[in-house]
């Protein structure tokens, strides 16, 4: 088990315009070559966008992007004619496909925090698609079978514990809250690489909130 923690990410956006992003893997002119992906997973991005502030139309191709709103509203745009406010709960998933592209921005009073998270597709190329699923139940696992990917979101009090898939990778990202997870603390913002593990189990030091990647 691989734990990345959040003040390890890189810190990019524009802080000036009201736009700070933590990178978990190497990205745009963050170039490490030893932290390209893991599993299908290529991005695990923390954006924070002030009221007003946004990311302009902007293209996007041979990707599946799945955003998850912690805090705020989130308005999605895109050439396929989406328009869709995203909140917490909600699950987004754009598939790029051959080609699509959006606008992102936070047109809500209050600051904006989501997790967006790109995963490379098994076939490259094809139609764009989108989907949202309101207020996704504890428990209920999310298929993105384009990338041989399942997102299991996991809702702990204090105290309760939840089986960790095994599978050949698993990506653990604590949205909020603490969890011991073999024999580690995780915050807010840590991450969890895990190949081939087997009968790992995550426990709630505090209320938490994780968003767990189970990949080929």
């Amino acid at each position: 088990m691989d734990v990345r923690r959040a003040d390890a990410r890189y810190q990019g956006g524009d802080p000036a315009a009201g736009i700070e992003t933590r990178h978990a893997f190497s990205f745009g002119s963050h170039y490490d070559p030893g932290n390209l992906r893991f599993g299908a997973l290529i991005a695990c991005n923390e954006e924070r966008l002030a009221p007003g502030a946004g990311f302009d139309e902007h293209p996007h191709s041979h990707t599946e992007i799945v955003t998850w709103v912690v805090a705020g509203e989130l308005t999605h745009r895109d050439s396929r004619g989406h328009e869709t406010t995203l909140r917490p709960g909600d699950v987004q998933r754009l598939s790029a496909a051959a080609g699509v592209r959006h606008v992102e921005r936070n047109d809500g009073p209050v600051p904006l925090t989501f997790v967006q998270m790109w995963l490379a597709p098994l076939d490259p190329g094809g139609e764009p698609s989108y989907e949202v699923v309101r207020g996704i139940a504890d428990r209920t696992p999310y298929a993105v079978p384009e990338a041989g990917a399942m997102l299991h979101v996991r809702r702990l009090a204090a105290g309760e514990r939840t089986a960790v898939p095994d599978a050949p990778h698993v990506y653990v990202h604590v949205v909020r809250g603490a969890v011991g997870l073999d024999g580690e603390e995780l915050g807010p913002g840590d991450a969890a690489r895990i190949a081939d593990g087997k009968e790992l189990t995550a426990v709630g030091v505090t209320d938490a909130e994780l968003l767990v990647w189970e990949m080929l």
